[in-house]
């Protein structure tokens, strides 16, 4: 029964170092998630792509998330990744290629360049080709003929991305052209929530941080903000006329 104890002991070790040892076989993955504004949920990808991760085994060791259009190609969080990556073979895991780039083609050749430069690979979920490339173990010439046509897809989907984003823009300022023609269009951008405007108001009032605000009600820091400006603006005009209104009752007393 000692000898039996003493050698289940003695395999947990083992055990361990197998598990160690198979960890750090799967490939290393960072998450990028990106939104455009921040009205919009740069996190909503973020289940999926670990669900993909799982899947294919690969091992999430970061995630970076940001607000900021994909037209950009200064983007703090983007660029942290790609310090962060300094493992050659690491993984840029996105849920599309326009949450990478919506580049112009010259600073998509200069981001492309960078990754490729410190030999990361993107992954994406909605390229097939581009999956192959999580599995370190196939050969080189499987590799190599793979990267080639993953680069090829990457090139494309990227323009496309471009293309979509620039088709949407004049699209927009078409149909803006038009209203304003009709005399149906005042502004720009979209129309403003006023029930959203409404609550925040409200608990502006009542005394909630901004912190508060924008977890009760999904705001961005930019709408509690212009709420919060307006508010002021009103509370000053009352302080300003409390005065005049005071003296004519005084008056008519």
């Amino acid at each position: 029964m000692a000898r039996r104890k003493q050698q289940l002991t003695a395999s947990a070790p083992i055990e361990a170092v197998s598990t160690k040892s198979t960890a750090a076989r799967l490939p290393v993955a960072r998450l990028y998630l990106r939104a455009s504004t921040d009205d919009q949920d740069a996190d909503r990808a973020r289940d999926a792509l670990v669900r993909f991760a799982k899947e294919h085994d690969i091992r999430i060791v970061g995630t970076y998330i940001e607000n900021e259009g994909g037209t950009k190609l200064a983007r703090p969080e983007l660029f942290r990744m790609i310090r962060d990556s300094d493992q050659e073979g690491d993984i840029i895991l996105v849920e599309q290629i326009d949450r990478l780039s919506r580049l112009n083609e010259a600073d998509w050749k200069k981001l492309r360049a960078e990754i490729e430069s410190r030999g990361l690979r993107v992954v994406s979920m909605d390229m097939p080709t581009s999956w192959q490339l999580a599995n370190s173990s196939t050969d080189e010439f499987t590799n190599r003929m793979m990267s080639a046509l993953n680069s090829l897809m990457m090139d494309a989907l990227a323009a496309m991305a471009a293309k979509d984003y620039a088709d949407r823009r004049r699209r927009q300022a078409e149909g803006i052209a038009k209203h304003r023609a009709a005399g149906g269009y005042t502004g720009v951008g979209r129309p403003e929530d006023t029930d959203k405007a409404k609550a925040i108001a409200k608990l502006l009032a009542a005394g909630l941080t901004w912190t508060e605000v924008m977890a009760s009600t999904n705001a961005s820091r930019g709408t509690v903000a212009k709420v919060a400006s307006r508010l002021r603006v009103t509370d000053a005009a009352k302080v300003a006329t409390a005065p005049a209104k005071h003296q004519r009752q005084r008056v008519m007393a």
